[in-house]
């Protein structure tokens, strides 16, 4: 797993945002693999990016815009996630063990086989996501929306 700097992950960040304005030079945000422990992510709109097998361990990615985004099998240990927006996101095989979903959006997103161990729920929006075979041991749903939430398993 590659670590970059934060002047190499603000200048792709620049890239993709230009891309999402579908602005000249714009380049769609490719992190797979990489490892971005304890970064600082809030309000930055990474929707439709690539961020397979990122290791997000302790990020703060509040308020975040993360449509879309591929996170398949990505570590999100201890991260916050509160009022981040992670509808139709795929979060299949996903870490987020004690991650903290206050209040977000996973409206439609796939988390299947994902560990949600102790994940902190409360209030979050999981209509239409499939959490089939996910790991919700110990997790707190209070005030989440599950309807048409696949659960099986």
């Amino acid at each position: 797993m590659k670590k970059i700097s934060q002047e190499e992950l603000k200048e792709k960040l620049e890239l993709h945002k230009k891309w999402l304005n579908n602005e000249k030079g714009g380049v769609r945000l490719n992190l797979r693999n990489t490892d971005l422990t304890n970064v600082d992510l809030r309000h930055v709109d990474l929707s439709s990016a690539n961020l397979e097998n990122v290791d997000l361990r302790h990020a703060d990615l509040r308020c975040a815009n993360l449509e879309n985004v591929d996170l398949r099998h990505a570590i999100l240990r201890y991260t916050d996630l509160s009022y981040a927006d992670l509808s139709y996101a795929n979060l299949y095989g996903t870490n987020l063990k004690y991650a903290k979903l206050t209040n977000a959006n996973l409206e439609g997103a796939d988390l299947a086989y994902a560990n949600l161990y102790e994940a902190d729920l409360i209030y979050a929006d999981l209509s239409y996501a499939n959490l089939s075979n996910a790991n919700l041991s110990n997790a707190n749903l209070s005030c989440a929306n599950l309807s048409c939430a696949n659960l099986s398993n």
